[in-house]
């Protein structure tokens, strides 16, 4: 069973349990029901110019561990870990970025934490409104119409000149070894226990409007951002039809 994968074992009698009855025990993330269909391009926007300039934010991550009793505990070595896998995994996808794509010095990343901020609140309303099937906005007509706004981003692009900004976002977690002993214990009683999962979000952001004119998220029980391998294939899917040069 690889490493990546979040539950020890789930009964089959307890999984059609859970789907099937309404009087199940456990309650069902969200971010479960998300759709397939996910539009993630702005109306309008199909690609970037090739001569444009692309900076690449440092990632807003954190990794935790959960207990055996369900509590998520922040592991900064993890993340310490997992921030280097994901810039290794960004880099090797510069074929894809392009050549006039460069990162922010994480030194002025504090500079930004505003920013960061609005980003983390955009992202997560394009995912609630936009991404999941149920909670559409009349207003947007299923469209990719969010922004930060012209006048937020444009410190960023007048300190890297950059014409376009990659935002990301991850919050990871990991069932401790006791977390697993209590899954265990819990299935062989008929009762279905979470294991951890993998959240995340990326915005490409025109600095010149403000506009996020690309958006995709991961919400899965899969992915291991700790292992170089895994937090490749984790970019791989997270840039999901990524705009191309052109």
């Amino acid at each position: 069973m690889p490493k990546s994968f979040r539950f020890l074992f789930v009964l089959p009698a307890v999984l059609s349990g859970m789907l099937l009855a309404s009087g199940a025990q456990a309650q069902v993330p969200a971010f479960l029901s998300s759709s397939s269909t996910t539009k993630h391009l702005a109306p309008g926007f199909a690609a970037r110019p090739a001569t444009s300039k692309l900076v690449i934010v440092p990632s807003d991550m954190e990794l935790f561990s959960i207990s055996a009793g369900g509590v998520s505990e922040p592991r900064a070595d993890w993340t310490e870990a997992a921030q280097k896998n994901f810039k290794t995994a960004l880099d090797a996808r510069r074929n894809l970025l392009g050549a006039n794509a460069s990162d922010m010095p994480e030194t002025v990343l504090d500079d930004f934490a505003e920013l960061h901020a609005l980003h983390r609140a955009v992202a997560e309303a394009i995912f609630v409104h936009h991404a999941n099937s149920g909670l559409k906005l009349p207003t947007k007509n299923e469209q990719l119409d969010w922004t930060l706004g012209a006048d937020s981003v444009k410190p960023l692009k007048d300190r890297t000149g950059a014409d376009y900004a990659l935002f990301t976002w991850f919050r990871d977690s990991y069932a401790s070894g006791e977390r697993k002993a209590v899954m265990i214990g819990m299935a062989l009683l008929g009762s279905f226990q979470m294991g951890g999962y993998q959240m995340g979000y990326a915005s490409l952001v025109d600095l010149n409007t403000g506009r996020v004119v690309w958006f995709n998220d991961l919400q899965r029980m899969s992915g291991d951002l700790r292992e170089a391998s895994s937090a490749t294939e984790t970019v791989q899917a997270l840039l999901k039809d990524f705009p191309e040069l052109k």
